[in-house]
């Protein structure tokens, strides 16, 4: 059974920075994407940051230049280093692993098989 557990949120001000963690336990694929989703107030969940084990990144337009998702391999945890943050970055924050799946390849939100509980970001204006 795969778990995917985050950490690392909280309330920041506006500019602020935050780093979340989510440590992965289960999973037996060598190919695969992990990423970072998030869901504000009254929103549909969107794709905020992507990886896969190819090398290939994915970044909503909105995060570019200012959140950084990165893995470590080692210690089976994917971050989001989040930089510049702005009041609309305020979200429900869910990390998620589609198992067997690249960038390339494009799949939808519905592939992604399993997923964190979520952790709360708050920015302050």
């Amino acid at each position: 059974q795969v778990q995917l557990v985050e950490s690392g949120g909280g309330s920041v001000q506006s500019g602020g920075s935050l780093r979340l963690s989510c440590v992965v336990s289960g999973n037996a694929y060598k190919q695969y994407i992990m990423g970072w989703f998030r869901r504000a107030p009254g929103k549909e969940r969107e794709e905020v940051a992507l990886l896969d084990t190819h090398g290939g990144l994915k970044y909503a337009d909105s995060v570019k230049a200012r959140f950084t998702i990165s893995e470590d391999n080692a210690k089976n945890t994917l971050y989001l280093q989040m930089n510049s943050l702005k009041s609309e970055d305020t979200a429900m924050y869910y990390c998620a692993i589609a198992q067997g799946w690249l960038l390339r390849e494009m799949p939808t939100q519905a592939r992604f098989d399993y997923w964190g509980q979520g952790i709360q970001v708050t920015v302050s204006s």
